[in-house]
């Protein structure tokens, strides 16, 4: 059952950072969002970097209550957002930004569809009129299109 709220936890993020970049970061925290969609890069970091340690809270406090209460549940979830997290960096700042040069290209048809839909995201630079605000789940036609090459 531990690792299945591991595994749950991690699958409902993918929910939660689409909700969350879709009302929250296109929405009232625009301002911190922003300059991901219009970059002036003045330095390597960025306003939208502080989503990183908005997002690690739930996480961190899963972990500390979960230890002081000990719930080995909140202990899973805290690992499940964590773990989430960690992909989220890894396919979003790493594979897809190239923030770290750390893998540039992938052959994999799911990869390019990532990056592509991703890509679509980018294209509106404005907070509205925005698609594709998830990470790990793509749309059907950016994997169909990814399947045919």
């Amino acid at each position: 059952m531990f690792v299945l709220t591991i595994i749950l936890s991690f699958f409902f993020m993918e929910f939660m950072a689409w909700f969350a970049h879709k009302y929250v970061m296109h929405g009232f925290l625009w301002n911190l969002h922003e300059d991901h969609h219009r970059p002036r890069r003045k330095s390597f970091f960025e306003k939208n970097d502080s989503f990183f340690v908005i997002f690690a809270v739930p996480s961190m406090l899963g972990f500390i209550f979960g230890s002081i209460l000990h719930n080995p549940y909140l202990i899973a979830i805290a690992i499940g957002i964590c773990v989430y997290g960690f992909c989220y960096f890894l396919v979003h700042d790493v594979f897809i930004h190239q923030r770290f040069k750390w893998f540039r290209k992938s052959e994999n048809f799911y990869f390019r569809a990532i990056r592509r839909a991703h890509k679509m995201h980018h294209k509106h630079l404005e907070k509205e009129d925005g698609e594709c605000f998830g990470m790990l789940l793509v749309p059907w036609k950016y994997l169909k299109a990814e399947l045919k090459k």
